[in-house]
């Protein structure tokens, strides 16, 4: 595994207020700490070689032997490792919980999967899409980049957000990920690294890993915005192949890119040469204010390629997405997808047209739902589980937990025995990071979220007994 080095503005960044002079805990033991639960959180990646002890302790006006007993702490915990002239590596301790491989059974109240079933408005589209697929039918049906109605619904959709394209700037794929997939079959082969944010859109990855390529993490800010210094770092350090970036209200934290960071991503992207694969799926399911205009509109469409989805805006059955980028890199693409399948089933286009034409009237009735099981949510939360926590996102289907202790693996190992499956933070990470976060989707009704939480709740009283041995600490 590749060791990369972190700088000490990027940790500082990521570290936050860690310094409590109102507490008797020497302040090693409280540098320790912070450290620590960055690297629990996993935003401090694992194998990444920290500052020397002289840096830090300039950057974090502390004395050197200060730093030098928190880091000899944390080696003797087991979440550094050091050789000599190599400096401090991050790592996790042999007795941290691994990632395990959960199933859903038929009767599971299913908390992982952040997604809507079918709103009437999807039963219509298809009646109406039966009746126009008449038309069709004296071809083969097969095509490779998409029906040109729907590219070009596809294309007008982004004129109105402020990106200019043309429908021959679209590809129809079998949904975003089928779409990464073929754009890492084009832009990578075994071995390259493919730079993600840190944590990530789960299926994303295994995507990566199925090319058989190597994530790399740039671990997001602990409470909004990405690190763009970081981003910079992470490319020049790593020279990965392709960046997967989530700006529009980020799976799994909800949070949303900004202009100005939009701005400064896409101009780095721009001087490393690296293209960007944009995933817009959530871009739709906004609340209070749509997000700025797509990270495309500052870069070119060879370099910034766009992912859309319409298995979050509308439903995961139609199983349609689309690339936007260059009518260059298009024709690559079709090639690439001619080894695979023939193209994306035409009812489900002519659906897929008819619910984007339309979308603004079917969207707005989505997103004022969607606020109101957040808000409730949020309170059932408060209500059972008041150390809990977590920021209300601006847009998106689930909320980033944040745990009182790294117990995310064995609470929803223990969950699974209620019958409630539940997305525990390292889902989302590299190496087993992120036990102290839960991703929780609000896309039940209200009433059935507050009967899953009363199921949880004595779970997690029962953990709450238990010490953890990561951490040393009570749950």
């Amino acid at each position: 595994m590749t060791q990369r080095q972190l700088r000490s503005a990027s940790l500082l960044k990521i570290l936050g207020q860690w310094h409590h002079p109102d507490t008797r805990i020497p302040v090693y033991r409280q540098l320790a700490e912070g450290l620590r639960l960055l690297i629990l959180d996993g935003r401090l990646p694992l194998n990444n070689r920290l500052p020397g002890e002289r840096e830090l302790a300039d950057s974090l006006a502390l004395s050197r032997t200060t730093v030098a007993n928190a880091l000899n702490q944390l080696r003797e915990e087991g979440y550094l490792q050091s050789r000599q002239g190599s400096g401090s590596v991050t790592r996790l301790p042999d007795t941290q919980v691994t990632q395990q491989a959960y199933t859903v059974p038929g009767d599971t109240l299913d908390l992982a999967t952040a997604a809507l079933p079918a709103s009437p408005a999807i039963h219509q589209a298809y009646q109406r899409a039966i009746t126009g697929l008449t038309e069709h039918l004296g071809s083969t049906g097969y095509d490779s980049q998409g029906l040109p109605r729907l590219r070009t619904a596809i294309a007008r959709h982004y004129c109105q957000r402020g990106l200019a394209t043309t429908p021959d700037q679209i590809m129809v794929v079998n949904g975003a990920v089928s779409g990464l997939a073929l754009l890492l079959r084009l832009f990578t082969g075994p071995g390259d690294r493919v730079l993600v944010d840190h944590p990530t859109y789960p299926m994303a990855l295994d995507a990566i890993r199925g090319a058989s390529c190597r994530p790399v993490g740039v671990s997001l800010p602990a409470n909004e915005g990405w690190d763009c210094d970081g981003f910079a770092a992470t490319l020049a350090q790593t020279s990965p192949r392709l960046a997967y970036l989530i700006p529009d209200f980020h799976n799994p934290t909800g949070r949303c890119m900004s202009l100005a960071e939009r701005q400064s991503i896409a101009a780095i992207a721009q001087r490393s040469h690296t293209p960007l694969v944009v995933d817009e799926t959530m871009a739709e399911l906004w609340y209070d204010a749509p997000p700025p205009p797509p990270l495309a509109c500052f870069g070119d469409a060879e370099n910034i390629i766009s992912l859309g989805s319409c298995g979050k805006s509308f439903w995961g059955g139609l199983r349609l997405g689309w690339i936007r980028t260059s009518p260059g890199v298009i024709a690559r693409l079709v090639q690439q997808r001619n080894t695979l399948d023939l193209g994306s089933p035409l009812l489900e286009q002519l659906t897929a047209a008819i619910l984007i034409e339309e979308e603004e009237a079917i969207l707005q009735e989505k997103r004022h739902q969607l606020q109101v099981q957040r808000d409730q949510c949020l309170a059932l939360i408060q209500s059972y589980f008041p150390h809990w926590q977590t920021t209300p996102p601006p847009g998106g289907l689930s909320l980033w937990v944040t745990l009182p202790s790294p117990a995310a693996t064995r609470f929803a190992a223990s969950a699974e025995n209620i019958g409630i499956h539940l997305g525990p933070g390292p889902r989302f990470g590299i190496d087993g990071a992120f036990e102290r976060f839960l991703r929780l989707p609000f896309t039940l009704e209200t009433a059935r979220m507050e009967m899953a939480l009363m199921r949880l709740l004595p779970v997690w009283q029962q953990l709450a007994l238990v010490r953890s041995p990561a951490s040393n600490m009570m749950i």
